[in-house]
């Protein structure tokens, strides 16, 4: 797969719009078609990023013969049913996070693309940055000494909305999913692996979805992630990792971040920075292309079975807090 690849958007909300003005910034990648569930937001979504065909369902973008590869940008609830649908046709996915609404339907997902041998990703952007390739590179060559504890926050201050997604059981919201999976997905990345315990917190608002929560996942050898996401809470946004011998940090927001700094005992701070290409969407992007290309049906830097391990700690600590969705 040498010539551009042709990329299809399902669904045309706040994050498809910034995945396609990352996209842009990238030379061999085509804007070929976008899916929505009405012409009219599927022809303006067209309209406004240039993109060549708008569909008015999503059946008829993942039947589009001239799609390689389909992002899916709907409401998280929707992620398992969207992919299942692009991989039925023949479409690599790269999907937003949170994968699913919980670790049995990210399974769906993973056993699919795996029998119709496509493409499948989890589209955790702040693995890919290059911020993030950097700290993984400064943890490989042990600057730090054997990492100790990853301490990660994210969360946000919006105001309570019954009907909307953020605070309604029907959408998969709170915290958890939304924010939450940002320094869950961090900390896995540091740590690696399956946690051993999982513990946490949370506070349940009145439309029954955790407002705010604190986490403590135990990695073997007692390894720590310290952890707290909310959505009526603002928090501090800095991700730090605890070594034997040094610490990182990476700096606010960490999930986009621009600059890292490495502290090694009796050694002067080592700070690496380097601005995004377009707005940090892009990365992602960029190594779904490289897989395909390489024919890989999925990317070393977020493979299929941590996703589920991700799914699988969210689904622990919803257990704790007694919150199911009402798909579920």
């Amino acid at each position: 797969m040498s010539s551009a690849i042709r990329w299809g958007i399902l669904g045309t909300g706040a994050i498809a719009r910034k995945f396609v003005k990352g996209l842009a910034s990238i030379p061999d990648a085509e804007l070929s078609a976008v899916g929505s569930r009405a012409r009219s937001t599927a022809d303006s979504f067209a309209a406004e990023f240039g993109v060549l065909r708008a569909h008015a369902s999503y059946e008829a973008l993942a039947s589009d013969p001239d799609v390689d590869v389909i992002y899916v940008s709907t409401p998280h609830q929707l992620h398992c049913a969207n992919t299942l649908l692009c991989l039925e046709h023949g479409k690599a996915v790269l999907c937003e996070k949170p994968f699913a609404i919980n670790a049995a339907e990210a399974r769906q997902m993973v056993k699919k693309a795996g029998e119709k041998k496509l493409f499948l990703m989890e589209a955790m952007w702040t693995r890919f940055i290059p911020v993030m390739l950097q700290v993984k590179q400064w943890l490989k060559e042990g600057r730090i000494g054997e990492p100790r504890m990853v301490m990660a926050d994210f969360g946000f201050r919006a105001e309570v909305k019954p009907d909307w997604r953020l605070f309604s059981k029907e959408y998969g919201g709170g915290s958890l999913l939304d924010v939450g999976i940002y320094p869950i997905s961090f900390a896995s990345m540091v740590l690696g692996g399956e946690p051993v315990a999982v513990t946490g917190s949370a506070h349940i608002g009145e439309t029954g979805v955790d407002e705010q929560a604190g986490m403590v996942l135990t990695y073997s050898g007692g390894r720590l992630a310290v952890l707290a996401s909310g959505i009526r809470t603002e928090t501090q946004h800095d991700a730090y990792i605890l070594g034997e011998e040094g610490s990182i940090r990476v700096h606010a927001p960490f999930w986009c971040a621009t600059e890292a700094t490495l502290k090694v005992k009796d050694q002067d701070p080592v700070v690496f920075s380097q601005a995004h290409q377009s707005n940090g969407y892009e990365y992602q992007a960029m190594e779904v292309m490289h897989c395909m290309r390489q024919g890989k049906v999925e990317s070393a830097g977020m493979t299929w079975n941590e996703s589920v391990i991700l799914m699988e700690t969210m689904d622990r600590l919803r257990a704790q807090w007694g919150l199911k969705y009402t798909m579920e």
